[in-house]
């Protein structure tokens, strides 16, 4: 049985690097450890861990006074729980479906008790770290002024891509032949997204239509579904990838039914949250579920071991770590649930840096999505499945590759020269790279925000939308087995033949994937 209480741990346990989401796309640094500090906190503390205060100020490392003690099989039984609070343990709450217990500790001795029960495999610290990172917008929002908006309800009336007030904004649903599969009639209507993330801006009136409000729940402490901080909302930007209604904007799945679950405040969570949001989305309505059908997570941690897997502590922790992160994401898979996470924005190539590990991306059952996107599409290029210049790769961590994003045309060719983009009903002027990143919702100042933004985390939303695309054509029949294949026979093979680094199997294509041989 492994429980970690090496005073290095609540930092060590992972050096992580940060999944960005948008522009900045450097690895985050971890703080040097103060060792003295550190020595301090042990004469004070056996756990030598600080409890989290502020939950809207998260830090890396933070922890939430908690303790994730994983069953040597998966079940919990009366006995182990017994066990664990004669230990001195309080069970917080059970995870059956993994076999996972979240315990507080009431006695300094609980860590060396509990090390004696032998139906525990493991104890680890619930900790804090960052998944995500709001990009800085690139430009002034676009706000749909309130007085201009038709009444939106519910049941709405027929859809038409074509009315959306930025229609001739969005590259990335004709890059995939999503308007061939709209044409077709497939909308992604009846099928149930769950978007694990921040904040869901709920009375946005391209996301209003399609988000269940009575299902979505937020499992970070003290915040709803509905709140997170500063004016993009990374959830929100995310959620109108999948589904905005076609308002403003439109979707990959216009008519697609959202499920928010936040399990990120400012881009940072805790581990336990994390289990929470993929259980709760995973687990059919009629049993208090999210009742997901396709789950997107554009959120990530990299695990960087090459200098920290001489510490048998660090070591154990990070497999421990896999072991939960693959009994959900399984749980999810087994429950008939199709799960999709971005790859990252590291510019790595997981093939060769094989130290690295990407959670969940590359956890069982999960889809990672690689990131494309033009340089230059204002100035007539079509060069839509290009690789991102910042976007992860690897046959070890890609699957598929979707339209992300870039700003490649200022960052990487060095042109910031301004560029005029007229729509069908409005036009604006600003740099010309802006336009090749991904427009979305965002929460704004109003109910009718919008603004771009990249990274794979923009990619990873679009697959979910062509998988919901396809699960309607199918009925909403399909298993994540069957959706995976048939994702393969319908993407376009780009790259080198076959799998490949770069592409995984393929560009995700909507038309073909609904059935629709373009």
């Amino acid at each position: 049985m492994k429980h970690f209480k090496n005073p290095k741990f609540s930092l060590l346990i992972l050096v992580f690097g940060l999944l960005v989401s948008a522009c900045d796309n450097q690895l985050t640094e971890v703080d040097p450890i103060n060792e003295a500090e550190l020595k301090k906190q042990s004469t004070i503390s056996k756990f030598n861990l600080t409890e989290i205060s502020d939950y809207s100020n998260l830090r890396k490392g933070d922890f939430t006074g908690k303790y994730l003690v994983l069953s040597r099989n998966q079940n919990l039984n009366s006995n182990l729980m017994r066990s664990i609070e004669n230990a001195g343990g309080e069970i917080v709450k059970q995870y059956p479906e993994i076999g996972v217990l979240l315990v507080t500790p009431r006695t300094d001795t609980f860590l060396e008790e509990a090390g004696k029960i032998n139906g525990v495999e493991s104890i680890t610290p619930d900790l804090v770290w960052t998944y995500t990172q709001e990009p800085g917008l690139v430009s002034e929002d676009v706000t749909v002024s309130a007085e201009n908006a038709r009444r939106i309800t519910a049941g709405g009336e027929a859809f038409n891509y074509r009315d959306a007030i930025f229609d001739g904004w969005q590259w990335a649903p004709k890059a995939i032949n999503a308007t061939d599969a709209w044409d077709a009639g497939y909308t992604g209507e009846g099928i149930r997204v769950a978007v694990l993330d921040g904040g869901f801006h709920s009375t946005h009136i391209d996301l209003a239509p399609n988000l269940d409000v009575a299902s979505s729940a937020s499992f970070v402490p003290g915040f709803a579904f509905n709140q997170d901080t500063g004016t993009f909302w990374h959830g929100t930007h995310v959620a109108g990838i999948v589904a905005a209604s076609g308002f403003g904007v439109v979707g990959i799945a216009p008519k697609a039914t959202l499920v928010g679950v936040k399990v990120l405040h400012n881009g940072s969570g805790a581990f336990s949250w994390i289990l929470d949001g993929i259980i709760y989305a995973a687990t059919p309505q009629n049993l208090g579920g999210g009742g997901a059908q396709v789950m997107n997570m554009s959120l990530g941690a990299t695990i960087d071991y090459r200098n920290n897997w001489q510490d048998r502590e660090f070591r154990d922790a990070f497999r421990e770590l896999q072991k939960i992160y693959d009994r959900v994401t399984r749980f999810a898979f087994n429950n008939g649930v199709t799960v999709i996470a971005s790859s990252g924005n590291g510019e790595t190539n997981y093939d060769e840096e094989r130290e690295l590990f990407k959670f969940p991306a590359q956890n069982q059952h999960v889809l990672s999505i690689s990131s494309t996107g033009p340089t230059g599409w204002v100035l007539g290029n079509t060069n839509f499945s290009d690789p991102a210049y910042y976007t992860d790769f690897g046959k070890s961590l890609v699957d598929f590759a979707a339209p992300g994003g870039t700003v490649g045309l200022a960052v990487v060719e060095g042109n910031f020269n301004p560029c005029t983009l007229i729509g069908t009903t409005r036009t604006t002027t600003t740099t010309c790279a802006i336009f090749d990143q991904v427009f979305s919702t965002v929460r704004g100042t109003s109910n009718g925000n919008y603004n771009w933004a990249q990274g794979t985390s923009m990619a990873s939303p679009a697959a979910a939308g062509v998988v919901a695309l396809m699960m309607q054509a199918n009925g909403g029949n399909l298993t994540p087995a069957q959706v995976k294949t048939r994702l393969m026979q319908s993407s376009t093979d780009l790259g080198k033949p076959g799998q490949d680094e770069i592409y995984g199997h393929g560009f995700v294509n909507a038309a073909k994937a609904v059935g629709i041989n373009n």
